[in-house]
């Protein structure tokens, strides 16, 4: 079949409200993945073969996209950072903003005069941030730990799968130090208070692990108190310590940083010009 004519009936069958363009950019994804079609191939109407199967799947893969589940869920797979993760229920999806965080410690390992450095993502959830790092800095010894067994198992399928050096650990932030001094700690931690939930896109509170996403409304830096704490316990004499933030709390955060002796501290902004990302470097 014209595959130029199969993306317009695909595309046809979504009953979203979103504009063309996103519906496209779905599209366009499943495509790829069904059919390794880019966008030049099917717009110069490239035949595919239309099995029954392939008919089947395409109608299970319309229908899931109109429940609004996000499609990386839908074809298991999401980008991050040039490379292809494996995505699931049990962890969140990787956004585009995240990079922002490799970038920052790919530039702090550079200015190093240090041979090997030791990285620690907290709640690592499929791996992403931890197996980057460990294949963008390959002269470091990158772990990544989560209280969920279910994201752990991903993570360390994406590690084999991507062939990176990277160890997970299960552990609970709230409750246990960090078995080993590191030099950088990262997180993306859950900073989503319960009383944003009814402003969230369905696709988001539906779908996504509320473990990974939500804290409690009345304690909005249960998490960044922990880490901080964790950090000033584990890491090495001017270490880094940087985490994604919700920008409504950026200010605290960063002050929470300064009263635990943390010097260098800043609020980063992503992409989008929203405050992302508070750093710090621990004292010695």
């Amino acid at each position: 079949m014209n595959s130029k004519t199969l993306f317009r009936d695909f595309i046809n069958r979504i009953t979203l409200s979103e504009s063309l363009d996103e519906i496209q950019s779905v599209a366009y994804l499943v495509f790829e993945n069904l059919f390794g079609l880019t966008k030049g191939r099917i717009m110069s109407e490239t035949d595919v073969s239309l099995t029954a199967a392939i008919e089947n799947k395409l109608n299970e893969i319309v229908s899931r996209i109109n429940r609004s589940e996000p499609i990386q869920y839908v074809l298991g797979e999401s980008f991050f950072y040039g490379r292809i993760f494996n995505v699931n229920p049990g962890v969140l999806i990787p956004r585009p903003e995240t990079e922002e965080l490799i970038h920052l410690v790919i530039n702090f390992v550079r200015g190093l005069d240090k041979k090997r450095t030791r990285i620690i993502d907290i709640g690592t959830g499929s791996g992403c941030i931890a197996i980057t790092l460990a294949l963008e800095l390959r002269d470091t010894e990158v772990f990544g730990t989560d209280i969920s067994s279910e994201a752990l198992v991903t993570a360390t399928a994406n590690a084999e799968r991507l062939n990176a050096k990277t160890q997970f650990v299960k552990h609970d932030v709230l409750k246990s130090k960090l078995p080993f001094s590191i030099d950088i700690i990262v997180s993306n931690p859950p900073y989503i208070g319960w009383d944003e939930h009814s402003t969230m896109s369905k696709n988001v509170v539906e779908y996504e692990p509320k473990l990974a996403l939500f804290v409690d409304s009345d304690d909005p830096l249960l998490f960044y108190k922990a880490i901080v704490t964790r950090a000033t316990e584990s890491l090495t004499a001017h270490g880094l310590l940087a985490v994604e933030i919700n920008e409504r709390f950026g200010q605290e955060v960063k002050q929470l940083f300064v009263a635990n002796q943390f010097y260098d501290v800043e609020i980063v902004k992503d992409i989008f010009g929203k405050d992302r990302i508070v750093k710090g470097v621990l004292s010695s």
